[in-house]
């Protein structure tokens, strides 16, 4: 049975329907790129908005959840346990509003990433810890014990998002981009 090549205009039609689709991705993925930067920055603002605001209430109680991973001197701990609080708030409104998003989404991703080497060291070593993420002293409740896994890949989750803020910070309905004098929708 003999086939037959498909005529050369169905090779042409072909080409350049993908001639046509790959501007196309490449202008849709241009203007979903700034809402999911944009949905990333207000995820990430409002854990740390509600991390800092959850802990700024008690600053002993955050310094002895620092203190819980055993890797400083407990004087260190406490003082890094008072700032880091005021430090999430900080951070969250800057996000919230999108100031310096760029750099929030730096200091975010190295938050994260301090976050997720504390909880996976303390679980290494064998600690029975509350992370602390959200408030409290580090000791977990009666019959409680620590989530490490749940922790890690919540705050690998929340990395990937600072990360997008990172490489990627016009995003829309920010502070930035009015002092930048850019269109906020295009």
């Amino acid at each position: 049975m003999e086939t037959t090549p498909e005529s050369p205009s169905a090779d042409t039609t072909r080409a350049t329907d993908t001639a046509r689709s790959g501007p196309a991705l490449v202008t849709r993925w241009r203007q979903v790129l700034p809402w999911a930067g944009t949905v990333a920055r207000l995820v990430v603002a409002v854990v740390f908005l509600v991390a800092g605001g959850n802990k700024v209430g008690d600053l002993a109680a955050s310094g002895r959840a620092v203190n819980a991973y055993d890797v400083m001197p407990v004087e260190a701990g406490r003082v890094v346990g008072s700032a880091l609080p005021l430090v999430e708030i900080a951070l969250g409104v800057l996000l919230l509003l999108g100031l310096a998003t760029r750099l929030g989404g730096l200091v975010a991703s190295g938050l994260f990433v301090v976050f997720i080497t504390g909880i996976a060291q303390a679980w290494a070593r064998g600690l029975s810890i509350d992370c602390g993420c959200f408030g409290g002293d580090g000791s977990l409740a009666a019959g409680q014990g620590p989530r490490y896994l749940w922790e890690i890949l919540r705050d690998t989750g929340l990395l990937a998002l600072s990360v997008l803020i990172l490489v990627y910070p016009r995003t829309r309905l920010s502070l930035d981009s009015r002092l930048a004098g850019h269109e906020e929708i295009e």
